[in-house]
């Protein structure tokens, strides 16, 4: 049996810290982070500012008469988002992940805040029995989920599956050794942690209400004034017009994970993005999207693709868990 909620690793503390204590490759070659180009609107008693970071739609609501405390707090929370993305994208070439993943087996330094998610993502990968795994990033080698009828063979998996498995890694604060081959993804865990980290500094900023959302992952400060909820509406996944989940939330966060605009379909039969680490292959009969409201957004993240990755078991998963989640099959 898979634990539950509150025996998984604590991660409100997780994003509650500030960057310090760097040692030899915090913020690898980054140089001061760009200021993204951004939209303010007011609407609804609110400023809503939009930009884009990590590949989606951003936006943070700002319930304040003052728009230049708004385009502050926006600003704040985009370049803590492109911070974030600079620093933890394994597309880029000078930051410490590529470090990491081009070490050929040496031994490489990492900073506090690194520090902190790689141990987060060890205790995920023994609590989850493995289902949870930074290191299986490498199988998108073999799948490509573009819509295509392109499955790989068994071979071309078998052959990526040497190269997977957090087990194989010494890490031991502050110092991470990777077989050569292998590599870390820490995409499953970097918005949703950008989502908490920004809410953090906004929080640190000023006791306005805000609410932050970057791809659909969000988390608010606390209730609108005169305690009214946020009104948030989660789309489906199925691609069809059904009317979108409607989730009232007055404090922390809602995450959701699903295969909706990523698949291959072959023969008849779908394969969802949703891989199974230990076997290199997609989960079969796994919800079509997960919804998870938690404290965090990190929390609500992780337990949102966990669910993906019981399948079938998805919803006696989340209800043993006892937090509040949605399905969508």
């Amino acid at each position: 049996m898979m634990p539950s909620l509150t025996s998984m690793p604590s991660l409100r503390n997780l994003a509650t810290s500030s960057n310090c204590g760097a040692t030899r490759h915090d913020n690898l070659g980054l140089g001061p982070t760009p200021t993204p180009p951004i939209e303010l609107q007011r609407a609804n008693g609110y400023w809503r500012g939009c930009f884009r970071a990590m590949g989606s739609p951003c936006e943070v609501l700002v319930e304040s008469e003052n728009a230049l405390l708004a385009n502050e707090l926006v600003r704040l929370a985009a370049c803590e988002a492109w911070r974030i993305e600079r620093k933890y994208s394994r597309y880029r070439r000078d930051n410490i992940v590529h470090a990491i993943n081009n070490s050929a087996g040496a031994r490489v330094c990492v900073d506090k805040e690194t520090a902190r998610l790689l141990d987060f993502a060890q205790r995920c990968f023994g609590l989850s029995d493995g289902l949870f795994d930074i290191t299986s990033g490498v199988l998108c080698r073999a799948w490509h989920f573009d819509g295509s009828d392109r499955v790989p063979s068994e071979a071309q998996v078998q052959g990526l599956l040497r190269y997977v498995g957090w087990d194989k890694v010494r890490w031991k604060r502050p110092h991470a050794m990777l077989p050569r081959g292998m590599e870390i993804d820490l995409g499953g865990i970097g918005k949703e942690y950008a989502v908490d980290r920004a809410l953090l500094r906004l929080c640190e900023r000023h006791r306005t209400s805000v609410l932050v959302n970057f791809g659909g992952d969000l988390r608010v400060s606390g209730p609108r004034k005169l305690c009214q909820p946020w009104i948030v509406g989660v789309e489906h996944s199925r691609g069809d017009e059904a009317s979108p989940l409607i989730v009232e939330i007055y404090d922390g966060a809602v995450a959701t994970s699903g295969d909706a605009h990523r698949f291959l379909v072959k023969d008849g039969q779908r394969y969802g993005h949703i891989l199974d680490p230990r076997t290199g292959w997609p989960i079969e009969h796994a919800p079509r999207s997960v919804t998870i409201a938690s404290n965090t957004c990190t929390e609500a993240g992780i337990f949102a693709t966990l669910g993906l990755l019981h399948g079938a078991e998805a919803e006696r998963f989340l209800e043993q868990q006892g937090g509040r989640y949605w399905c969508i099959r």
